[in-house]
C-alpha cells in the first residue's frame, strides 16, 4: 500500500517551520503587512462565497434551526460542561489557575473567518457557517462573561466591541452581501473557477497559520513554562478539541444531518477565537500576573484548531469532490 502525504498537509508543516525561522515576518512591527493582505484575502474569500451563493439556496439553507442550535450548543454550552467535570480534582491554587484558563477557553465564541474558510474547502454548508460563526461573536458577548462571572469576581464590563463587530461587518458580511449581488452576473465564473478559488482559500489559511505562529514564537510563549508542563497543558488541550469534535459529530449523526451540515456542525462548534479571547482576558482578568497562563491554552488551542482542521477540511473536501464527480477517492 502506497501512503500518498497530502500537499496541504506538507505546505502547513513548512508553514510553521517558516514561521519559526523567520517569526519577524508575521509579527506587528514587520515591514510586510502580513494582517493587511491577509484582511484583505479573507474579505476577497467571502466576496467569492458570495458569488456562489444563489438568494433562494441562501434563504433555504439558513432554515436549518437544529443545526445552529447544535453549533452553538457545542460552543457555550458542550464545551464548558466538559471542563467543569473537572473542577472537583483540584487541589491547590496553581491547579485552580491552569482549570480557569480551560475555562475560559471553552466559554468562548467560535472564529469567524477561518471556520467559514475551512467549512468551504470541505464543502460544507457556506450560509449555515456565515451565519453561526457571525452570530457566535455576539452572544459571546453575553454569555463568556456570564460563565467567567461565577468564578472570577474582579470582572469588568467597560470595554468597547465596536471594532471588533465594525471588522465583522467590513470584512465578512459587505463582502458575502456584495457577492450575492453580483452573482448573476458572475456566479458562473466562480462556479466555473471553483478549484482555483479554493487553491486561493487555502492560501489565505496558510498565511492565517504563519501568523498565528510566528507571533506565538517571537513572544516565546511556548518558552513561558517548562517543556513538561507544556506538554501535560497540549495534551490537555488535544484532548478537549478531540473530545469535543467527536462529541458534535456523534450529535450531528443522531440528528440525521447530511454531510454538510456535519461538517458545518463539528468546524463551527469545536472553534475558539483567539480574537475575543483576548479581548475578553483583559476585561474579566485585568492586568493579573497570571494572564500569561490563563491565555496560553488558547493559544495552543488556537494553532491546534488551525493546523487540525485545515488538515481534516483538505482531506475532506477532496473526498466530496470526487463523490460529486463521481470518481473514486484516494
Amino acid at each position: 500500500m502506497k501512503l500518498k502525504i497530502d500537499r496541504f498537509v506538507l505546505s502547513v508543516i513548512v508553514v510553521i517551520g517558516l514561521a519559526y525561522l523567520f517569526p519577524q515576518w508575521g509579527i506587528s512591527e514587520s515591514k510586510i503587512p502580513i494582517d493587511t493582505i491577509s484582511a484583505i484575502g479573507i474579505s476577497l474569500i467571502f466576496f467569492f462565497y458570495g458569488l456562489k451563493l444563489s438568494p433562494s439556496k441562501l434563504k433555504d439553507r439558513l432554515k436549518n434551526w437544529r443545526l445552529h442550535l447544535l453549533v452553538q450548543a457545542s460552543t457555550f454550552l458542550i464545551s464548558p460542561l466538559l471542563v467543569l467535570l473537572f473542577r472537583p480534582l483540584i487541589q491547590n491554587g496553581e491547579q485552580e489557575i491552569i482549570w480557569l484558563a480551560f475555562f475560559f477557553l471553552a466559554a468562548l465564541p467560535s472564529t469567524v473567518s477561518s471556520s467559514v474558510v475551512m467549512v468551504s474547502i470541505a464543502k460544507g454548508n457556506i450560509p449555515a457557517a456565515i451565519f453561526n460563526a457571525s452570530i457566535s461573536g455576539i452572544i459571546g458577548v453575553l454569555l463568556t462573561p456570564l460563565w467567567m462571572g461565577l468564578f472570577v469576581k474582579n470582572a469588568q464590563t467597560e470595554f468597547d466591541f465596536a471594532d471588533i463587530y465594525l471588522q465583522l461587518i467590513v470584512q465578512i458580511i459587505l463582502p458575502v452581501l456584495l457577492g450575492v449581488v453580483l452573482q448573476r452576473l458572475w456566479g458562473e465564473y466562480a462556479q466555473k473557477y471553483g478549484k482555483q478559488l479554493t487553491l486561493f482559500d487555502k492560501s489565505v489559511i496558510l498565511l492565517i497559520i504563519y501568523k498565528s505562529f510566528a507571533r506565538s514564537f517571537d513572544e516565546n510563549i511556548f518558552n513561558a513554562i517548562s517543556f513538561l508542563d507544556l506538554l501535560i497543558v497540549f495534551i490537555a488541550v488535544l484532548a478537549l478539541f478531540v473530545i469535543l469534535y467527536v462529541l458534535t459529530g456523534f450529535l450531528a449523526k443522531k440528528l440525521k444531518f447530511n454531510t454538510e451540515d456535519q461538517i458545518t456542525a463539528q468546524f463551527c462548534g469545536t472553534k475558539k477565537s483567539l480574537v475575543h479571547g483576548t479581548v475578553f482576558a483583559k476585561i474579566i482578568f485585568g492586568n493579573a500576573a497570571t494572564i500569561g497562563i490563563i491565555l496560553l491554552p488558547l493559544m495552543l488551542f488556537h494553532a491546534l484548531q488551525l493546523l487540525v482542521i485545515s488538515v481534516l477540511a483538505s482531506k475532506m473536501g477532496d473526498k466530496n469532490q470526487a463523490i460529486k464527480d463521481g470518481s473514486p477517492s484516494s
